[in-house]
């Protein structure tokens, strides 16, 4: 193994191409720095330098060996900034997942304003459900997470910071007649088929939504289930059914839905950033950004 010290000598008599202001930069005498570029010389098992009484040369070995070592040399120096970077939080990787309803709320703004702040921390986003993003960060795959749940439920052994809470408005199909009443109250609602995602992708809004229904002696009709808001809207469009939405998707406009919210009461979800508590400084920095993202929004 070659060292940085070997490099660092090479590189002063290269510059300097006399062994003795070399020797007097790098604040030595002669016979050791001569001794050690013979050493390096050995160990590479080439000539460096071209050697005469009155002059020294580099050799196209020596030549070629120059860039390389200006490169290590830089790298090296290079390290302890960015270990120190690391270490503070201001250079690293946060891969995000995130559920997609998450997407027509305050998220987008939070990445640009992320990104332009911390511009040395690579943000990979990874579109993913509750369920698959407890398998990801089962297996060490992702690093904080965006997930919508029942008001208070968020999966154990997390750390939680709570982003939003909103109602769940209900998507009907503009042929339905309920659609045409300007005012409409939960238990009007109750006996239309329903549009819902299944109960593994995010088991606590599921039962809420069903316990909802219990509360006020109804059964919901399942008419059909669905993973993605987007296509759970599309099917209320088709006019499969009617789906409990969060407020946030009425900005997701599709011919054919309208959005309904209760006069009196509804059941109401929850959107909260997760994370491990012994996450790296790069994703602690991102829970301390949208942190101050949740506390700016409610002041506005």
């Amino acid at each position: 193994m070659i060292d940085l010290r070997s490099l660092r000598q090479f590189l002063a008599v290269a510059e300097e191409l006399h062994f003795g202001r070399a020797a007097a930069r790098l604040h030595m005498t002669q016979p050791p720095l001569t001794q050690a570029i013979r050493k390096l010389e050995v160990e590479l098992g080439a000539p460096l330098f071209e050697r005469t009484s009155r002059s020294v040369a580099l050799t196209p070995a020596g030549a070629a060996l120059r860039p390389a070592a200006e490169k290590l040399l830089a790298d090296a120096q290079a390290l302890t900034p960015l270990v120190q970077a690391a270490a503070a939080g201001q250079r690293g990787r946060v891969r995000l997942g995130f559920v997609s309803t998450v997407g027509y709320g305050e998220l987008p703004r939070w990445l640009k304003r992320f990104r332009e702040q911390h511009a040395e921390i690579e943000l990979t986003l990874i579109e993913a459900t509750l369920d698959v993003q407890l398998r990801e960060f089962a297996a060490g795959e992702l690093d904080a997470g965006f997930i919508l749940h029942a008001p208070g439920a968020v999966p154990d052994g997390f750390e939680s910071l709570a982003v939003a809470r909103e109602p769940l408005v209900l998507a009907m199909s503009t042929e339905e007649p309920l659609a045409k009443r300007a005012r409409l109250r939960a238990n009007d609602a109750l006996s239309l088929p329903l549009v819902i995602f299944p109960r593994d992708i995010a088991p606590s809004l599921y039962d809420a939504v069903l316990a909802f229904y219990r509360e006020r002696q109804a059964t919901p009709r399942i008419a059909q289930q669905a993973i993605q808001m987007q296509t759970i809207v599309n099917l209320v469009s088709a006019g499969i059914g009617a789906a409990w939405v969060p407020e946030g998707m009425t900005s997701l406009q599709r011919n054919g839905v309208v959005y309904k919210r209760m006069m009196d009461t509804a059941p109401s979800c929850e959107t909260s950033l997760i994370w491990r508590a012994d996450a790296a400084p790069a994703v602690l920095r991102f829970v301390d950004h949208a942190r101050e993202q949740v506390g700016t929004k409610s002041h506005t």
